[in-house]
């Protein structure tokens, strides 16, 4: 059988809280706090260092990164809902409607998409029978893709509501302030092709070896 001093510690540990939810104290007066509300103000960010070197909000890659997230994102309501297709088959589509036929490669190269993404996206626009294929005689490895009649009807229809988007995006710009804001755009995509070709080179030599 329990003694009753044993019980009576128990209550003492157990009891951390008055009536009115409050942090209890024990019989030396000493508060009983279970670091819940140190922990509620750390999940709402602690102050802000000043001193901290690198700071993620105004790190350019990261804000570039956020700025396309969100264009890509409201941009999807042009395309997503309308014709229930993602963002690889958006740039497929697009692609074929400016240049007509192309390669899967070409299409890789052109809208920066990996290969993979390339080829999952141009079988579920087949599947749909919104591309087609031919075998390119000269290299049996690769076809030439194409819209079919239904996926340039997409495109078409959707081409309108895509500049108007772009349209209300680039308004906010001044048009004074507009050819440098495409000369950066030009600048930072040049540059980053040169280090992305950079790390490509650094990543070969190491597998070289």
């Amino acid at each position: 059988m329990v003694a009753q001093s044993e019980v009576r510690r128990c209550r003492k540990v157990i009891r951390t809280s008055d009536s009115k939810g409050n942090p209890g104290r024990n019989r030396q007066g000493v508060r009983l706090d279970d670091g819940t509300a140190d922990d509620d103000k750390m999940g709402r960010g602690s102050p802000l260092d000043e001193t901290a070197p690198l700071k993620l909000e105004e790190f350019l890659p990261y804000r570039l990164n956020v700025l396309a997230s969100l264009v890509s994102q409201a941009l999807s309501s042009v395309y997503a809902q309308r014709f229930d297709i993602g963002v690889p088959e958006w740039r497929v589509l697009v692609t074929l409607g400016q240049f007509s036929v192309m390669t899967g490669k070409a299409i890789g190269t052109h809208t920066h998409m990996h290969k993979t993404k390339v080829s999952r996206a141009v079988a579920d626009l087949e599947r749909r029978k919104l591309v087609t294929r031919r075998v390119n005689r000269a290299d049996l490895r690769e076809s030439f893709l194409s819209l079919t009649p239904a996926g340039r009807a997409i495109y078409e229809e959707l081409a309108p509501s895509a500049l108007e988007f772009a349209r209300k995006l680039a308004e906010v710009i001044d048009p004074v302030d507009r050819p440098a804001f495409e000369r950066a755009l030009e600048q930072l995509t040049e540059r980053s092709k040169l280090l992305a070709a950079e790390v490509a080179d650094i990543v070969d030599g190491k597998q070289e070896k």
